[in-house]
């Protein structure tokens, strides 16, 4: 496990992981937990996809340094209970609904985690006798839709056009976190993440499952014709770039927002024929067109990252995806 060059691990103090389930919180409380620091996980384990995956993450994480938390963080009292209590002094809130078309069929479910969830910690840290440094997932998706060009996604960027329910959570708790910073002086950091990949991901992404129906022998559904591109990030990368804004927090009412990406953008069929290389099989595929909500590229401009904290992401696709599917084939058994 890697943590950023010059960064130290900070074995003293606890911090409290929202989502510490997902596939990116379990990720950055182990790594975490490696650095000999201690922490609190918070998950609801929803059935947003297969919860045995879930408590498989969570299985990884057992010692005396982590202990887990069942309960939803739109429930603001036993949020700010916990945050108190705690004496944290960092919150890394990863919690959300994730899933662009999800939200289109199931909007409420947005509206609790990631607006209510969101203003439910805003609170907590808000009046916690520590004032916890905030670290919050955004979106990539905030950008939404524009062609790619040579130039990366940068934060400077216009921001006021999502297309899809998600998104506009998402940047609602940006704007959120940023007047709660000013009013209250907090220090919030939000991280606009890019497409991010790996071993213990999200079965809802397209990878995971391409790669299912790929091994089952079931064509694959190829959206946007195949002409989308996305900024595919290693969760290892990732996790790099989260401690790096943990150990490097902002002043007192400042609001920060900085992409998370691997700057690095690929077209969707380079990466299922990457895919099928890292299979040793070829994906029988149906082209159907652009879904609502999505967006035909992303890419992050990370130079912000970078001169904060030293941000550099160094797994490509070709190394991550073949990493990925060794990760499947162990889990599933296939």
């Amino acid at each position: 496990m890697r943590r950023v060059a010059g960064l130290p691990g900070r074995g003293d103090l606890t911090i409290i992981v929202t989502g510490v389930a997902g596939f990116i919180g379990s990720h950055l409380a182990a790594r975490l937990l490696a650095g000999g620091e201690a922490v609190i996980g918070v998950d609801s384990f929803n059935s947003y996809y297969d919860p045995a995956l879930k408590e498989a993450r969570v299985a990884r994480l057992a010692g005396p340094r982590f202990r887990l938390e069942r309960f939803d963080i739109a429930e603001a009292e036993r949020t700010a209970r916990l945050i108190a209590e705690s004496g944290a002094d960092r919150v890394a809130h990863l919690a959300a609904q994730a899933g662009v078309r999800h939200s289109i069929d199931n909007p409420f479910a947005y509206e609790r985690s990631n607006l209510a969830g969101q203003l439910a910690v805003l609170e907590a840290c808000r009046h916690a006798p520590a004032r916890p440094q905030l670290v919050y997932a955004s979106s990539s998706s905030v950008y939404g839709s524009r062609p790619l060009t040579g130039e990366g996604f940068s934060e400077d960027d216009p921001v006021d056009a999502p297309v899809s329910l998600y998104a506009a959570t998402k940047r609602a708790g940006e704007l959120m976190a940023g007047t709660y910073a000013r009013l209250y002086g907090m220090r919030a950091t939000g991280l606009r993440f890019f497409t991010v990949y790996g071993p213990w991901g999200r079965p809802d992404m397209a990878y995971f499952s391409f790669t299912r129906k790929i091994l089952a022998g079931e064509p694959i559904e190829v959206f946007g014709e195949g002409k989308m591109a996305r900024d595919f990030t290693y969760v290892d990368d990732i996790v790099d770039g989260v401690l790096g804004v943990l150990d490097h927090p902002g002043g007192e009412g400042e609001a920060r927002v900085f992409n998370i990406g691997g700057s690095r953008p690929v077209g969707l069929m380079d990466m299922i024929e990457t895919l099928e290389r890292a299979l040793g099989s070829e994906a029988a595929k149906t082209m159907k067109p652009m879904q609502p909500g999505d967006v035909p590229a992303t890419f992050a401009d990370v130079s912000k990252l970078t001169a904060l904290t030293g941000y550099d992401p160094k797994v490509t696709l070709e190394e991550g995806l073949p990493r990925f599917v060794g990760w499947y084939r162990g889990y599933f058994g296939v």
